[in-house]
């Protein structure tokens, strides 16, 4: 097995610089895709700082990387200087000894970028496992910050690990290894925060803490990365939909109190953060509020105070930072006030530019359903409808929230198909879902012919609603069809009309009108009756004699 040799922490920040002062980003980018690609072959370590490498390009370019001196390492492709070839070999290193990538990858922005205070930096090496038992024994009545400080030094240990779902279980596994016991209330809300922790260390290069009022520059996580925050997303919504018994454990008020503090700070920067893609902590705000908080309050002074938290935030802001983040936060505070005409108000200026997810969206009509308030969800169905706007959303949930409401508010049905016609073309096929699941079958099938459909885009399963409750309808929808794949003039289409001519006798029979089909098929056969294929087609179907 080839021996790899490893910087040391110096080594890899001296490395780090010399990425970020010697290569371009665009190189590092195109450097990153090949990595990703893993065209990058043959990979050796010749010396403890001589690495040589096959670079699968146009062609296989032999690359050597100097780790000691980066200007003095070589490529035979045709670029003068670093190239993205040695960007892709040097990531390739950082992968094989358990380095994060997108150190590399992203040199300039961590080189460039303020270097934020860490816990875990004020406690010398050899006195952080004392230090960490001192935190723990403090934990129990601690404050949300020493909770924090004690999460962030549990996980210091694996700062110079790759960050990939192994790094979050490794780490949420040091943090849990090391507490203490806690009661249930406070327990959950560790969790919460250890799980926090950890995202924002997957998150921001450098891990830095939560609370920072620093914003990051920018930056892309690696695939592996991306499947580690996918999963501990999903860990913190299983956890803050199982709700915190705070009416059992009223001290927690203080440290709920630092979590939106937390949150609040956390959310508006990455809303700075143009690079980010996805709102991590906003959602975690929200799940907070939702699931957390409203459901143990009573009365609305706390609304009112975050609402004037939010403004202050904003004032703070500027006018020329993105304000998507702070006014769905406000929309939220006001629809929990129950002020819906302002809320929606705000939500309508929040979904302008770039834009809502559909999450976010139907994250305000969740509660309303749970909450058995049938009129305000209508209300609220019908105000966010137009606001779905991205077809990557299937219209099924929003759409099941529609039956709830009118199955208890049967006059909120008009509103229904008010907001699904709407929504159209965006909404057709969960609109006509609902016209056959609420029996408008002459609307359904009038959609059908207007659109130029055939049955052949149903399967006969499909069909069978309305076969049964309006047949007499199908009858248009088939006479059409039967016609189009006539006028195609080739056996394969005269075998469909065929089948369809099948389908049109049994409705005939079903709905008592015998003598008009045998004077269709009379007319149809008569008119037809140049067409030997389709003629030998009938009387394979026993259509004709």
């Amino acid at each position: 097995m080839q021996q790899l040799y490893e910087l040391d922490d110096a080594g890899w920040d001296k490395l780090i610089a010399e990425v970020a002062g010697n290569f371009d980003d665009l190189t590092l980018k195109r450097g990153f895709q090949y990595y990703k690609q893993q065209r990058v072959q043959a990979f050796r370590m010749i010396t403890p700082h001589r690495i040589m490498s096959l670079v699968e390009g146009r062609e296989d370019y032999a690359v050597s990387i100097d780790l000691d001196d980066l200007e003095e390492s070589h490529c035979d492709c045709p670029v003068s200087g670093l190239c993205k070839h040695m960007a892709a070999v040097l990531m390739s290193y950082a992968e094989r000894v358990e380095k994060p990538v997108h150190s590399i990858a992203n040199a300039k922005a961590l080189v460039d970028r303020p270097k934020l205070p860490s816990y875990a930096d004020a406690v010398p090496p050899g006195q952080r496992k004392e230090h960490l038992k001192q935190l723990a024994a403090q934990l129990p009545g601690g404050t949300v910050q020493q909770w924090r400080e004690f999460i962030f030094l549990a996980i210091e240990p694996l700062a110079h690990t790759v960050r990939n779902p192994q790094y979050a279980e490794r780490a949420l596994a040091a943090i849990s290894g090391a507490q203490p016991k806690l009661a249930p209330a406070a327990a959950k809300l560790f969790k919460l925060h250890s799980c926090l922790c950890v995202l924002d260390s997957l998150i921001k290069p450098g891990g830095q803490p939560l609370a920072s009022n620093i914003y990051s520059l920018g930056y892309s996580v690696g695939y592996y990365t991306s499947i580690a925050i996918s999963e501990l997303q999903k860990q913190i919504i299983i956890l803050m939909n199982q709700g915190l018994p705070l009416a059992e454990a009223p001290e927690e008020w203080t440290r709920i109190d630092d979590t939106i503090a937390c949150l609040r700070s956390e959310m508006l920067a990455e809303s700075r953060d143009r690079s980010r893609d996805q709102p991590y902590f906003a959602a975690c705000y929200a799940l907070l509020w939702i699931h957390w908080i409203a459901p143990n309050v009573k009365g609305t002074e706390l609304y009112t105070r975050e609402l004037e938290e939010l403004d202050k935030a904003g004032e703070q802001l500027g006018a020329a930072a993105p304000r998507h983040a702070l006014l769905l936060a406000r929309s939220r505070m006001l629809a929990f006030l129950h002020d819906d005409t302002a809320a929606l108000e705000e939500l309508r200026t929040a979904a302008e530019r770039p834009g809502l997810h559909p999450e976010e969206l139907m994250s305000f009509v969740t509660p309303l359903a749970e909450a058995r308030q049938w009129e305000r969800l209508a209300q609220w169905l019908a105000a966010v409808g137009p606001l779905l706007s991205s077809r990557l959303y299937n219209l099924r949930d929003y759409a099941s929230y529609w039956d709830k409401a009118v199955r208890h508010l049967p006059e909120a049905e008009p509103q229904m198909w008010e907001a699904l016609s709407a929504m159209l073309p965006l909404s057709r096929e969960i609109y006509e879902e609902q016209l056959l699941a609420y029996d408008r079958w002459q609307e359904w099938m009038d959609m059908q012919l207007s659109s130029g459909h055939t049955p052949a885009h149903f399967r006969v399963s499909d069909l069978q609603p309305v076969e049964k409750n309006a047949p007499e309808l199908l009858l248009p929808f088939y006479h059409q069809a039967v016609e189009r794949f006539v006028l195609e003039k080739n056996r394969h289409s005269y075998k469909a009309a065929v089948k369809l001519l099948k389908r049109l006798a049994k409705l005939y029979k079903k709905t008592k009108r015998e003598a008009r089909w045998n004077e269709f098929l009379e007319s149809f056969t008569d008119k037809h009756s140049r067409l030997r294929a389709l003629q030998e087609e009938l009387r394979k179907g026993k259509l004709i004699p």
